[in-house]
C-alpha cells in the first residue's frame, strides 16, 4: 500500500474509533422501543397523543428559572418533562392549560414525582423569572418556569414546531397580545420529544397518556 495511501486509511480509523458507540444505539433503541408500544397501543385503541415517530433529540438551551438562576434543559434529565410555550399575560389558553396540568398532576398521584411540568414564555421581555414565580405559584409552586428571549427561541423552534406573533400593532410597549401554539409537548428522561398533546384533550385523556409514557421508563 503506497505511503499516502496507509496515511489516510489510518486518519480514517482513528476518527472512526474515536465517534462515539452510545450515541446510534440510544436513538435506534429508543426508536424501537417507541414502535413496539405504538403498535401496541394502537391495537388496544389508547390514547397517547401524537406520537412524534422518530423521537426527536432535543437540542440544549439555557434560560432564566422562576426558581432563580439559569437552568439547561438537560439539568431536567432524569424526569418526564411536559413543556408548554406561553405567555403571562395571555387571557385563556395559557391559564387554562395550567390548570389542567395542576389536576393531571394530581391524578397521577405518585407517578408525578417522575414528571416535570415546564412553562417556557415567548414573552421574555415582560415576563422576568420573578413575575414567572409568582404567577407559577397560582397553579403549584414546583412548576418549572422558564423566560426566553427571541434569539433562544428561534434556534429552538424546528425542534418543536411551536410559533408565536406579538401583537404590538394592537396595543402599546407595555400592553399587548401575542399569539402562540397551544400544543403540549412530552419528553422522555433522556431528552426526546415523544408525543404532542392537542390543547383541549380532556384531563383523563392527558393523564392516561402520560402513564402509558410512564410505563415505558424501564425501557429508557
Amino acid at each position: 500500500m503506497k505511503p499516502i495511501i496507509m496515511m489516510i486509511w489510518l486518519i480514517l480509523m482513528i476518527f472512526v474509533g474515536c465517534m462515539p458507540e452510545t450515541s446510534t444505539q440510544e436513538i435506534s433503541s429508543i426508536y424501537a422501543v417507541t414502535q413496539a408500544q405504538i403498535a401496541l397501543a394502537s391495537q388496544s385503541d389508547l390514547f397517547i397523543g401524537n406520537v412524534v415517530n422518530p423521537p426527536i433529540l432535543l437540542q440544549d438551551f439555557e434560560m432564566p428559572s422562576s426558581r432563580g438562576g439559569n437552568l439547561h434543559l438537560t439539568d431536567l434529565r432524569g424526569s418526564w418533562l411536559v413543556i408548554f410555550f406561553g405567555y403571562l399575560h395571555c387571557p385563556d389558553f395559557c391559564p387554562l392549560t395550567l390548570v389542567s396540568y395542576q389536576r393531571v398532576k394530581k391524578f397521577l398521584g405518585d407517578n408525578a414525582k417522575k414528571v416535570k411540568f415546564v412553562y417556557i414564555s415567548v414573552d421574555g421581555a415582560r415576563d422576568t423569572p420573578e413575575a414567572m414565580s409568582r404567577y407559577l405559584s397560582n397553579f403549584d409552586d414546583e412548576f418549572i418556569g422558564l423566560t426566553g428571549d427571541d434569539q433562544t427561541l428561534a434556534r429552538i423552534q424546528p425542534d418543536y414546531g411551536f410559533y408565536y406573533l406579538r401583537r404590538l400593532d394592537d396595543g402599546n410597549q407595555a400592553v399587548y397580545t401575542v399569539d402562540h401554539s397551544t400544543k403540549t409537548y412530552i419528553v422522555d428522561p433522556n431528552g426526546y420529544l415523544v408525543a404532542t398533546i392537542d390543547y383541549g384533550t380532556s384531563i383523563p385523556d392527558m393523564t392516561r397518556a402520560l402513564l402509558w409514557y410512564l410505563s415505558l421508563e424501564e425501557a429508557y
